[in-house]
C-alpha cells in the first residue's frame, strides 16, 4: 500500500508566487542561475543554488554555500514571503505547458516506504549528489524540492480531482517559460481521509524525477532516527496517464574512425534504413539519424527488436547494445566523453545545429520512452539506462516546501 500523510506546507504569498517559484536546482549551471536570478531579490534560487550569491569560483559543495542557503531561507520567512500553513493539508498542483495539462497531489510520503521498495526506483545515484541534498536539507531543516512520483491512475482520485480543481484555486500563476502553475489548498478532513484511504489501496508509487532527493531524505530520516517530520518526505503524485514525457536525444563527437558512408553501411546491419527521413520519430523503435546536413530514418530490424524483457527492448538499451558500444566504442555512457543528451525539450533543431557548428559528427533522435516500459522495469526492479526519460513540465520549486 502507498502510506501518505498530509502536511503544513510552507509556501509563498499567492501574490509573490511567480516571483519565488523557480525551476529545479539541477536542471541548470551556477550561472544561468546566476542571470535567472538577477534582480529578483525572491528568487528561491538563492535557497536552492545559493552559490548566486558568493563569489564566483566558491566550491558549491563548501559549508558556506549550505549556509548560505539556509540564511537566504530564513530571510524569505522572516520578510513573511513565504508562510506555513496552520494545519496539514493536501494539496493539488496543476501545470499546462501547451496543450499538456497534469494535476498531482502534493502529500509527503513515507521513507520507510521507500526503503522496502513500496516506493519503486529505476536508477542508480550517485554518491556526491546525494551527499549534496543532504547537507542541503540538514542545513535548512527542510525539503524543499520535491520529488516527482506516479501511480496507475485511479478513477476516484481522478473524479475528486476534477471536481477539486473547478474550485476557485489558491495560487494561480504563468512562469516565464510560458508553463502555468496553479494550486488548489485540500483542507476539509473529509477530503484528507478520502485521499489517504484511496492511496492505501494503491501497491506501490513510482519515482519518476528525484532519486537523489528521495535518498537523501531517506538518509537523513535515519540519522535523525524519525525524530519530528523526517520520516517523510515531499512528493507531488500523479496519474500515469497523464505524465508526459520527451525524448532524451545522443550526439556523438566522432565517427570512431569510419566514413560517414561507412558508418551508414553499418548501420544497415541493425536498422532498415530510409534516406531523407523524418527528423522526429513517430513510434517505438524508430529513431531519426543526422549526419552530413541529413536526417535518415532507422527502424531496428526486427529479429533485434521483438524483446519480451522490458528492459532489453528499451530503444535506448537497444542502441547502446547494438550501436553504441559496438559502432562507437562507448562501453559505458555514463563517463564517456565522446557521447552528449540532449534534452527532447531542445528540439531535432538543436541536434542539426550542434552537428552543423562541427562539435559533433551526428546525432540520434529517440523516440520517448513509454510510462508503461518505465513502471515495468521498476517492478522487476531493473534500473533504466542512463539518459533514458525527460519529463516535463518540471515541478517548480518553493510551490511546497517540507519542514522537518
Amino acid at each position: 500500500m502507498a502510506t501518505i500523510r498530509p502536511f503544513a506546507a510552507l509556501r509563498p504569498k499567492p501574490e509573490l508566487a511567480a516571483q519565488v517559484c523557480e525551476l529545479p536546482y539541477d536542471v541548470m549551471s551556477s550561472d544561468e542561475a546566476r542571470e535567472m536570478a538577477d534582480g529578483n531579490p525572491l528568487s528561491f534560487l538563492r535557497v536552492s543554488k545559493p552559490e548566486i550569491d558568493l563569489p564566483a569560483g566558491t566550491d558549491v559543495y563548501s559549508a558556506e554555500i549550505y549556509a548560505k542557503g539556509a540564511e537566504n531561507l530564513q530571510k524569505l520567512i522572516a520578510d513573511g514571503v513565504l508562510f506555513q500553513d496552520d494545519k496539514p493539508c493536501y494539496y493539488l498542483y496543476r501545470q499546462i505547458m501547451g496543450g499538456h495539462s497534469q494535476v498531482g497531489l502534493v502529500a509527503t510520503s513515507s521513507c520507510d516506504e521507500y526503503a522496502k521498495n513500496i516506493i519503486k526506483k529505476h536508477e542508480f545515484t550517485r554518491p556526491q549528489k546525494e551527499d549534496d541534498r543532504v547537507q542541503h536539507m540538514e542545513s535548512l531543516n527542510s525539503q524543499t524540492g520535491p520529488v516527482f512520483l506516479t501511480y496507475q491512475a485511479s478513477q476516484a482520485m481522478d473524479e475528486f480531482v476534477t471536481k477539486k480543481a473547478a474550485e476557485v484555486p489558491a495560487v494561480d500563476f504563468t512562469a516565464s517559460d510560458e508553463v502555468r502553475h496553479t494550486a488548489w489548498i485540500v483542507s476539509a478532513e473529509t477530503d484528507i481521509a478520502f485521499i489517504t484511504g484511496e492511496f492505501a489501496k494503491i501497491p506501490n508509487t513510482y519515482i519518476a524525477d528525484g532519486h537523489h532527493r528521495s535518498a537523501a531524505a531517506e538518509r537523513v530520516f535515519k540519522s535523525r532516527n524519525g525524530e519530528g517530520h523526517s520520516g517523510w518526505f515531499l512528493t507531488v503524485i500523479f496519474p500515469h496517464d497523464q505524465m508526459q514525457i520527451l525524448a532524451y536525444n545522443r550526439a556523438l563527437k566522432n565517427l570512431n574512425g569510419r566514413s560517414g558512408e561507412e558508418l551508414l553501411a553499418e548501420l544497415r546491419n541493425v536498422f532498415e534504413v530510409t534516406p531523407d527521413g523524418a527528423a522526429k520519430p513517430d513510434k517505438k523503435h524508430d529513431l531519426g539519424f543526422y549526419l552530413k546536413g541529413k536526417w535518415y530514418g532507422l527502424t531496428f530490424k526486427a529479429e533485434l527488436s521483438a524483446m519480451n524483457d522490458p528492459f532489453e527492448s528499451l530503444d535506448v538499451s537497444l542502441l547502446q547494445k547494438h550501436v553504441l558500444e559496438p559502432l562507437f566504442g562507448i562501453a559505458d555512457p555514463r563517463t564517456s566523453n565522446d557521447i552528449a543528451f540532449i534534452g527532447g525539450i531542445r528540439g531535432t533543431g538543436e541536434l542539426e545545429r550542434i552537428v552543423n557548428s562541427g562539435k559533433f559528427a551526428c546525432a540520434f533522435s529517440m523516440y520517448p520512452t513509454s510510462i508503461e516500459d518505465l513502471m515495468a522495469i521498476a517492478d522487476n526492479d531493473g534500473v533504466m539506462p542512463p539518459k533514458s526519460t525527460w519529463f516535463e513540465p518540471k515541478l517548480r520549486d518553493a510551490m511546497f516546501s517540507h519542514m522537518l
